[in-house]
């Protein structure tokens, strides 16, 4: 299917392609071939239909004709209140052929919203907490994964830290997936120094960061469904404040994952 000419607000694509989650895109521009490399622009909103602002993720694919994947970008929309529409545009490259007949398009690839009070912060004004907690994109090899979470003591007073960070494993629905095993340490997954190095008191001072990881398997077998795990809950101690992270565990069969404990980062 083409993409209308620029400026025309026709939607190329399947409907699963266009809306999800509240997330839909309203207008595609078309592709502008006088930049280098090709690019489109999208309209889209956010409905939030819950009783609580939500804060979206979502990830959006700028897609060829053939429907090949030219480039994939996330945008963040924070703090989209209960009943609340908010309208943003995103910008996509690309880099095909297809794109000088107009016949690119794009798709909602995927959305993940967290509720705002518990959504982690990259920049602006340091959380009430004095912390701010984050996720990597992480490493994968040979089935196994490893993803780490970042603290950083933005605060001005000393954060302390003992041990392991506390998790909640959460599905689609950010509801609790009991049926996974959560190991300190290894839990013979794979040996990895860093998850069995004996848990120590880690104090931060304003500045300072600390880490921890999440390590899994994505292997599958004959004995269940794969589970896939978008979300984590995640406290930094007994009595914190929770963070809800996506580090979008494909956990296969295994039903295992494991934690690091904390460690302070070296200085820079």
């Amino acid at each position: 299917m083409n993409v209308a000419a620029p400026g025309s607000s026709a939607l190329p694509g399947a409907t699963e392609d266009l809306a999800q989650d509240g997330v839909r895109i309203t207008a595609i521009s078309g592709w502008s071939r006088h930049e280098t490399p090709p690019v489109i622009s999208a309209e889209f909103e956010v409905a939030n239909r819950e009783s609580e602002p939500f804060t979206y993720t979502i990830t959006f694919d700028a897609l060829s004709g053939s429907g090949a994947v030219l480039e994939n970008t996330k945008q963040t929309v924070p703090a989209v209140g209960p009943g609340q529409t908010v309208k943003r545009t995103v910008r996509l490259n690309g880099s095909s052929p297809d794109l000088r007949g107009d016949k690119g398009r794009v798709r909602i690839a995927k959305v993940r919203r967290v509720p705002s009070a518990e959504a982690p912060t990259e920049n602006g004004p340091c959380p009430s907490s004095g912390v701010r907690l984050t996720v990597d994109d992480g490493d994968a090899a040979m089935g196994l994964r490893v993803v780490g979470l970042h603290l950083t003591n933005c605060g001005t007073r000393a954060y302390r830290l003992d041990g392991f960070p506390l998790l909640q494993l959460l599905d689609e629905d950010r509801k609790p997936v009991p049926a996974v095993k959560v190991f300190k340490g290894s839990g013979g997954i794979a040996t990895m120094p860093d998850f069995d190095a004996p848990a120590r008191p880690v104090v931060l001072e304003p500045g300072q960061t600390a880490n921890t990881a999440l390590m899994w398997r994505n292997t599958t077998d004959t004995s269940g469904a794969p589970v896939n795990i978008p979300y984590v809950r995640v406290r930094a101690k007994p009595g914190a404040g929770p963070i809800m992270v996506t580090p979008e565990l494909d956990l296969g069969t295994t039903g295992k994952l494991a934690v690091s404990p904390w460690k302070k980062d070296p200085p820079r």
